[in-house]
């Protein structure tokens, strides 16, 4: 896979002027009901990427609701999917045996399913679950175990061919160059142009300091430079958290804080953790200077959830919906405008 011809357009003028701006829809989701209505709604809004599961079906969904897009505002966000090169929380269902569940259970896991993802009669719903694995924490018998969606190198370059998306993000961790260079092997052979190849990696969960950080991601960046390919670094302050509170907020900001003048060559976004409380922890001194832009996850689809459910109530799409497809576009618009006002 080679990175594609350079050329001027939306997302890359936003990385350039720090007011880019993504939709994380979630690495494992596979809600396929919602997803296209998803990636709809926020590219109205104005995103320039939706990131997606490496999943034909889920890609074919994502593509059906940036077409629907296309067709109204005559703009078209990347579409990126999102692969790892080792074990990673982002690709995960939750599953339990409803059938051992203590009668007397209160079933806490419900009610802090962000997803509506549990069922007393069939337990996880895993086309809904995205594995943010808040259910884990919350089961008084810890019934609930953590499953593997990971896509295997073997079967990597093929689906890649298959699926074409705009840009391609890899999740890795710290000491894993091995396996992030097999993982460019297996993007090459796939031959299909990118945008940009976004690294997502982190702090939490790896016992590193950010100058052992700062090493691995330049031996990812000396590793990009020899397939050919146009880096994005995410930085992902704390994963899979973004609807919790100021406090993920700063663990995102955080991280580009101590991270962002050791980094390598090429734009830096956050991730994990973003919310409405980041771009005003990023300038509250006065700060000239500022990351490329931002991902939004969790609070994306926290925000906009309660209308998806909504609509499929009434048995329709959110977007055949008129008042709730106004109230859900100025919910998206409250998240994504004051990014966008930076350009």
């Amino acid at each position: 896979m080679k990175a594609a011809p350079q050329r001027a357009d939306a997302g890359e003028q936003a990385l350039a002027n720090g007011s880019w701006v993504k939709l994380i829809c979630g690495a494992s989701n596979q809600d396929l009901a919602t997803i296209g209505d998803l990636c709809a709604l926020f590219a109205v809004a104005g995103v320039h990427c939706v990131d997606v599961a490496a999943d034909l079906a889920v890609v074919r969904a994502a593509r059906e609701g940036l077409d629907w897009a296309w067709e109204r505002i005559g703009r078209r966000p990347w579409l990126m999917v999102s692969v790892s090169d080792g074990h990673d929380a982002h690709f995960r269902k939750a599953v339990f045996d409803p059938g051992l569940c203590p009668p007397d259970c209160s079933r806490p896991c419900e009610r802090v399913c962000p997803a509506d993802a549990i069922r007393a009669s069939v337990g996880v719903d895993e086309q809904l679950c995205y594995g943010c694995g808040r259910c884990w924490p919350a089961c008084p018998p810890q019934l609930i175990q953590s499953l593997d969606r990971r896509v295997g190198l073997n079967d990597l370059a093929s689906l890649l061919h298959d699926l074409r998306p705009d840009a391609l993000e890899i999740h890795t961790a710290p000491g894993r160059l091995n396996a992030f260079q097999a993982t460019l092997e297996q993007v090459r052979l796939a031959d299909v142009p990118l945008r940009r190849l976004s690294v997502s990696c982190g702090l939490e969960g790896h016992q590193v300091t950010v100058e052992s950080l700062s090493k691995e991601l330049w031996q990812r960046h000396q590793a990009l430079r020899a397939f050919q390919q146009r880096p994005l670094w995410q930085l992902d302050g704390r994963p899979m958290s973004g609807d919790l509170g100021v406090g993920t907020a700063r663990a995102a900001v955080g991280l580009w804080e101590r991270l962002h003048r050791l980094a390598p060559p090429g734009p830096l976004q956050l991730a994990g953790g973003t919310n409405t409380a980041t771009l005003g922890l990023l300038f509250q001194d006065g700060r000239a200077m500022g990351p490329a832009g931002v991902a939004f996850g969790g609070v994306a689809r926290t925000l906009v959830q309660p209308f998806f459910q909504a609509a499929q109530d009434r048995g329709c799409r959110l977007r055949d919906w008129p008042d709730g497809w106004a109230q859900s576009l100025r919910a998206a618009r409250t998240l994504i405008a004051p990014w966008l006002r930076r350009s």
